[in-house]
């Protein structure tokens, strides 16, 4: 289905992140289709290995302060999370409240991960 719609990017993602590096709040969008949840996997140790390097996530609520998480994963550890929005639930039923994903700065050392967005490219 994804190569149908010219969905062709590699979904396995290795990313090095050194002293004072540190990667934006974004999403991993690479066409129209979308599989909802996404992992990421820890490679190296905190506190040995790097300091710093937290993951990030942010979800915008309606009509109120966006809400922001970090998370200092341990070594070999996967996160799973959303790709794009996630349910919310309101008083007005239910709406999709869009989640960016991002990692704070290193510190010191380097931070290895492994990302794995789901669909069917190769």
């Amino acid at each position: 289905m994804c190569h149908d719609a010219g969905q062709r990017k590699s979904t396995a993602i290795l990313l090095r992140y050194g002293q004072r590096d540190w990667n934006a709040l974004h999403r991993d969008l690479y066409g129209e289709l979308v599989f909802p949840l996404q992992v990421v996997i820890n490679l190296n140790e905190p506190g040995v290995d790097h300091t710093g390097g937290e993951f990030l996530l942010l979800e915008q609520r309606p009509r109120a302060q966006s809400r922001g998480t970090a998370t200092l994963l341990p070594h070999g550890h996967g996160y799973l999370f959303t790709t794009r929005d996630r349910p919310v639930q309101s008083a007005r039923g239910w709406s999709a409240a869009p989640v960016r994903h991002g990692v704070s700065a290193i510190r010191s050392g380097q931070r290895h991960t492994l990302g794995l967005v789901f669909h069917d490219a190769a």
